[in-house]
């Protein structure tokens, strides 16, 4: 039996021991979500929705309990931080039960046979979405409960039809171990097939070779992961090894880039609000969100020098960060260390090299740079993740579009600048063909969980550019288009017979 221990980041202590599922545990896992893939998926969209408001509810009932383990685990904020991301929680299982039970996402289409054409007569057909089979959800680190166990793939796929066994994140174990409880209480409660829903502890020795095995496992159809580019793409890698492939979506690294035209800061108090918001939002949660800006670029002159004076203020005066894990406080550490050695590169706010502070804390870090250094420094555009940003210089308007095509693949891009501002379209343009969601005025941080919304963008941000993890485009992931031809209406799925 191979164990693992929680640890409190904040303090250091251990919270509690977990055994990692052996190979036995999760073959079985696998196999169980194989045998009810079949019974899942014929149930009507009002039943699975039945299970997913039982989930909802069931999380609801945990209270205090829930947040209060989570922050252990996490050193995430009880409220407001942690309490949103319950609600969220909350909210996307209902969101996805709402779209089950109304059915239209199954893009059903009728193309009515026409017998009587010539040369060929037209056979009647149907077309409708239909699930791929049991999905394997990666947990995330930085979001314990709406990335995690309950979190959007796993309600979007379970919505779909499709039976979901999630492999836990070591980080927080326990708040993991709570959620599926009670969703495997509500799978019992609302009559689900045995096998719908299966939680994998995963951790030490243990932690890569559990994803290992789920992913090569013949009954898994699709893989859902939210984490680093070189996590997910190595998911990918085993996908393709397979005798059979399967689709990996991968959410991976993010540097969320800022355009701010000079046109944005008319005075003073223009500049002093928009560095708040831009550092609230780039330090939110200590950084550790997957649309936190990285990358702030901005037109030389006083403009650009009064706003990243005003960023630097806020940063200085931030307090110190403990970062979710050690393994998170590592990462950042080290990429900042490499970022803040880079020719071109001056610290404005915080410290650049922490690597060998010993308290668990880390310093938020503003740097600047300037657009040729950022050009010629790969290090620069990638993601840091956690609390550091950086301002990059530009000549001029055409400069600013130009850096921007080095900028890698992000879930978001902002633009702040006068709606007249005649740079604004080329600007606009530039940050879309970079992105999966333009912001104007405003921030990137906070998601809304809506048909509009897309999360998602070019890699490394997602390994499929096409899909989006957030929204109702989240269902469309774990399913395909099927075409059924001269079908009998009884032999048809419910939603392709004639009324």
């Amino acid at each position: 039996m191979s164990t693992f221990t929680s640890t409190n980041p904040v303090t250091g202590e251990s919270i509690g021991t977990y055994s990692a599922a052996a190979p036995g545990e999760v073959s079985r896992a696998a196999q169980g979500a194989g045998v009810a893939f079949s019974a899942f998926a014929a149930l009507s969209g009002a039943r699975r929705a039945d299970f997913l408001e039982a989930a909802a509810d069931g999380i609801v009932g945990l209270g205090d309990d829930l947040l209060s383990l989570a922050s252990q685990e996490t050193g995430l904020a009880a409220a407001p931080r942690l309490a949103g991301e319950r609600d969220r929680t909350v909210f996307q299982l209902r969101f996805f039960a709402a779209m089950a039970r109304e059915g239209s996402w199954v893009e059903a289409v009728f193309d009515a046979a026409q017998p009587e054409r010539t040369p060929i007569p037209k056979p009647d057909l149907r077309r409708m979405l239909r699930p791929l089979g049991p999905v394997a959800v990666f947990g995330a680190s930085n979001f314990p409960l709406a990335y995690s166990v309950a979190g959007g793939d796993t309600a979007s796929a379970l919505a779909a039809g499709c039976p979901v066994v999630v492999k836990g994140h070591p980080a927080h174990p326990g708040t993991g171990e709570l959620v599926a409880k009670t969703l495997h209480t509500a799978a019992k409660n609302t009559g689900m097939p045995e096998g719908v829903f299966a939680y994998l502890q995963s951790g030490g020795d243990r932690d890569r070779a559990v994803g290992q095995e789920l992913i090569g496992h013949r009954a898994i159809k699709a893989v859902g992961f939210t984490g680093s580019p070189s996590g997910g793409m190595a998911l990918v890698s085993l996908a393709n090894e397979r005798s059979e492939p399967i689709p990996v979506f991968a959410e991976m690294g993010s540097t969320n880039p800022v355009v701010v035209l000079p046109s944005a800061i008319q005075s003073a108090e223009h500049t002093s609000r928009l560095a708040d918001k831009l550092a609230a939002s780039a330090m939110m949660s200590g950084g550790q969100m997957c649309t936190c800006p990285g990358l702030i670029f901005a037109v030389r002159g006083p403009a650009c020098d009064a706003l990243a004076a005003a960023l630097a203020a806020c940063f200085a005066k931030a307090s110190p960060v403990v970062m979710l894990s050690a393994r998170v406080r590592d990462g950042f550490t080290s990429g900042l260390h490499e970022i803040g050695g880079t020719a071109g590169v001056t610290t404005l706010a915080g410290q650049p090299d922490q690597r060998t502070t010993l308290v668990p804390a880390v310093a938020p870090t503003l740097l600047r740079t300037t657009s040729a250094a950022f050009r010629e420094s790969p290090a620069l555009g990638h993601e840091c993740f956690g609390p550091a940003a950086i301002v990059v210089e530009c000549t001029d308007h055409a400069d600013v579009i130009d850096a921007l095509s080095f900028v890698m693949g992000s879930l978001t891009g902002t633009l702040w600048c006068d709606e007249a501002d005649p740079a604004a379209p080329a600007a606009c343009a530039a940050l879309e063909a970079r992105v999966g969601r333009l912001v104007f005025a405003g921030v990137p941080t906070g998601v809304e969980v809506s048909p509009a919304m897309v999360h998602g963008g070019p890699y490394p941000a997602c390994n499929r550019p096409d899909t989006s993890a957030v929204g109702t485009l989240a269902i469309r992931r774990w399913c395909r288009p099927v075409c059924y031809q001269n079908v009998p209406a009884g032999l048809l799925p419910v939603a392709l017979r004639p009324t």
